[in-house]
């Protein structure tokens, strides 16, 4: 499928975003809403790093849970969830929802992570950027959840990403191909014979390489961006919430398949950003999802971008 870029507009400003997802099931019990591109126009930011350029992409939104500690702190009391919202100075009852897949432009490529929810969201986002779905030349997976494949083809199974070479993590797609699971089978499996598969310290290309971030999935991929001197760390679902995942790493999350697992992968990544002080970006933090960690008691603390990469 190839469309152009008056032809992405148009489907933007006429055509609703499909109320159900056939392919929610990758989450059993999760219900996935859907992307809210009417009141929040798609956006973008553009970071300088090197010689590359990356860009964060809104593509959707929505409100939120009413009661966050459904996803976060599962293994907390509510009075220690509700103090620790306060002194944040956020909300306990309600946690938005972002989705912001990442845009790395080489010069001779446009490597995009993770595709949102459904064709119309990341289309709609890439205009916003200068760019169509055709331009796209990889589509790197960081995991196999559907908010991250869910933009990858539409209900007929038509490519949204006509000209593109695909990669992801060669245990993530493994389990997910042993699973029988209806959305990997829509989604992903029609794929595979354009896929390059990679383990930890695979290379997308020069300066982007694979870093093993299990747990939230059992093959999740964090992908390290170097140019110029300068690194940026695509976190993909390693850390979703800019004070539950990152104050408390060790808070539980719902969707987190193996939780301990999942809360050593933050610890080590969180703490080799705070360290080395790279950028981090996580694809569910408050848009435009980029910023900075440090440590903060038995914690970290995030800092977000401001401009810092021009």
């Amino acid at each position: 499928m190839r469309l152009t870029r008056r032809q992405t507009l148009i489907a933007g400003a006429a055509t609703p975003l499909a109320a159900a997802m056939p392919f929610a099931a990758l989450l059993p019990g999760a219900v996935v809403a859907q992307a809210d591109v009417g009141s929040n126009p798609p956006i973008q930011r553009d970071f300088t790093l090197g010689d590359f350029t990356v860009t964060t992409l809104l593509a959707g939104s929505f409100p939120g849970n009413g009661n966050p500690q459904e996803t976060f702190g599962l293994n907390v009391a509510p009075e220690e969830f509700a103090a620790a919202a306060a002194a944040n100075f956020i909300p306990a009852d309600r946690t938005p929802a972002y989705f912001t897949p990442t845009l790395v432009r080489t010069g001779s490529e446009v490597i995009l992570f993770d595709t949102g929810l459904d064709p119309l969201g990341i289309g709609n986002a890439l205009v916003a950027s200068g760019l169509t779905v055709a331009d796209v030349t990889h589509v790197v997976l960081t995991h196999m959840h559907p908010d991250h494949i869910g933009g990858l083809s539409d209900d007929t199974g038509t490519p949204t990403f006509a000209n593109a070479a695909y990669v992801t993590g060669r245990a993530e797609f493994d389990f997910w191909a042993a699973s029988g699971n209806e959305g990997f089978e829509a989604k992903v499996r029609p794929l595979a014979e354009r896929m390059t598969f990679l383990d930890e310290g695979g290379t997308v290309r020069g300066g982007i390489t694979a870093v093993a971030a299990f747990g939230h999935t059992p093959g999740h991929m964090a992908y390290m961006i170097e140019s110029g001197g300068q690194q940026m760390l695509i976190l993909g679902d390693t850390a979703n919430h800019h004070v539950f995942s990152i104050a408390y790493p060790d808070w539980e999350v719902r969707f987190d398949a193996d939780k301990a697992t999942a809360a050593a992968t933050r610890r080590n990544l969180l703490g080799m950003a705070a360290a080395d002080r790279f950028a981090v970006i996580g694809y569910h933090l408050p848009f435009p999802a980029a910023g900075f960690v440090e440590v903060r008691g038995d914690g970290f603390h995030y800092v977000p971008v401001s401009y810092q990469f021009g």
